[in-house]
C-alpha cells in the first residue's frame, strides 16, 4: 500500500516536494545574484515588498465580499511571527554569501530536529517510545539527516559525468574553500532555528486566523517593514538600492514570485492540513534536490557519496511519510468509531 492514498494525503506531498525545490532553487538564484553585486540585505526588501503587493490584491480578489476580523491580537501574532520569519531570511542570506548553497542545503536538515523538539515542547506532538509510530518518526528524522551529512562530507569517486561538464565544479570549489564556511554554518544553523519556530508560531497562529492569502499579506506586509527598517541601518552605499535590469532584477522577481511568495503560501497551506512536524520531515530533500541540479544545470560530476546519501535520504524520509500516514489513519478511525457510537440505533 502506499504512502498517500487519498487526495488528502497526496497533495500536501507534492506541495512540499514543489516548496522544497522552490527553496533550493531560490538559493542558487540568491547567490548568483549576491555573485553579481546585490546587497544581501536589500534584496529581501524588494522581493518581500512585491509578495506583500500580490498577497494583498489575491486577498482582495477572493474576500471582496467577507473579510475577517482584523483585530490587534491576530495583527500581534502574525508581527511576532514576522520577526522569526525575516530573522531567517537575513541569516539564510548572509550565511549563503559566507559559504555556499550546498551547504545551506545541508543545515537545512537541522530543521526536521530543531521542529520535532520544539513541537514536543509545546505539545504538539507525542513521544512514546513504545509506540512504533513514534519510532519510527524519530529513526526515519535521524536516517534522513545522517544521509544528508554523507551527501554533504563524503564525495566518493565519480561514477557519473554530466555530458556538458565544465570546469565548474572545480571553480566552484575553489570559492567554497575561499568562504569563511564556519561563520556561515553558524548563519545557517540559527536560520534553521528560527525556521523551526516559526512552522510551530505559523501552526499555531492558523487555528485562530483560517484566511490564509490575507495573512500572507500581513506576513509580508511585516516583513518588509522589519526588513527595510534593519537595511536602512545596516546599508550605508544609497547606491545599494539600484537595481539594474539583468540578474538583480531576475532574482528579485524570482524571489518574490517563487522563492519566497508562493514557496511561502503554499508552505502554510501544507502546514495548515498536516502540522510542523510533517513539512520539516521534507528538508532533507534539499540536498538531494541540490545534488541533481548541479549535475543537469552546472555540470557538476554525480559521485558515490551523492548517490549514496541520497538513497539513505530516501529510506529515513518513506520511514517518517509511513508513521505519518499511519497515525491520520488510526486518528480517523478513532474520530469515525466516535461519531458511530454517538448515532442512536433505530427499531
Amino acid at each position: 500500500m502506499g504512502l498517500c492514498t487519498t487526495g488528502k494525503d497526496l497533495f500536501p506531498f507534492i506541495g512540499m516536494v514543489i516548496v522544497i525545490l522552490a527553496q533550493v532553487s531560490n538559493m542558487e538564484v540568491m547567490k548568483a545574484a549576491m555573485s553579481k553585486g546585490i546587497n544581501k540585505y536589500v534584496i529581501i526588501v524588494y522581493s518581500d515588498g512585491l509578495s506583500a503587493f500580490i498577497f494583498l490584491i489575491s486577498s482582495l480578489f477572493i474576500y471582496r465580499s467577507n473579510l475577517p476580523p482584523i483585530t490587534f491580537s491576530v495583527l500581534s501574532r502574525f508581527f511576532l511571527l514576522s520577526v522569526f520569519g525575516i530573522s531567517a531570511q537575513i541569516f539564510s542570506n548572509i550565511g549563503i554569501q559566507y559559504s555556499s548553497p550546498t551547504l545551506a542545503t545541508a543545515m537545512l536538515n537541522l530543521v526536521p530536529a530543531f521542529t520535532f523538539i520544539l513541537a514536543i515542547i509545546f505539545r504538539m506532538e507525542k513521544l512514546s517510545w513504545s509506540s512504533k509510530i513514534s519510532q519510527a518518526k524519530s529513526l526515519g528524522t535521524i536516517v534522513s539527516i545522517a544521509g544528508a551529512f554523507v551527501v554533504t562530507f563524503y564525495k566518493g569517486p565519480i561514477i557519473l559525468t554530466a555530458l556538458s561538464g565544465t570546469a565548474s565544479s572545480h571553480n566552484y570549489l575553489l570559492l567554497s574553500q575561499q568562504s569563511n564556511w564556519i561563520l556561515g554554518g553558524f548563519f545557517l544553523a540559527a536560520e534553521a532555528f528560527f525556521v523551526s519556530a516559526w512552522y510551530i508560531l505559523q501552526a499555531l497562529i492558523l487555528k485562530k486566523f483560517p484566511a490564509l492569502l490575507f495573512g500572507m499579506f500581513f506576513l509580508f506586509f511585516f516583513y518588509t517593514i522589519l526588513a527595510t527598517l534593519f537595511s536602512l541601518i545596516v546599508v550605508r552605499d544609497s547606491s545599494a538600492w539600484k537595481l539594474e535590469f539583468d540578474m538583480e532584477l531576475v532574482a528579485v522577481l524570482y524571489s518574490a514570485i517563487i522563492g519566497t511568495g508562493m514557496r511561502v503560501w503554499l508552505c502554510t497551506w501544507c502546514l495548515s492540513r498536516t502540522g510542523p512536524v510533517y513539512i520539516s520531515m521534507f528538508k532533507p530533500l534539499a540536498i538531494v534536490f541540490s545534488v541533481v541540479m548541479g549535475f543537469l544545470f552546472l555540470g557538476d560530476a554525480l559521485c558515490l557519496g551523492s548517490l549514496i546519501g541520497a538513497i539513505i535520504i530516501v529510506i529515513g524520509f518513506y520511514g517518517v511519510m509511513w508513521a505519518k500516514v499511519k497515525e491520520q489513519r488510526e486518528v480517523e478511525q478513532c474520530e469515525l468509531k466516535k461519531t458511530s457510537e454517538k448515532v442512536p440505533l433505530l427499531g
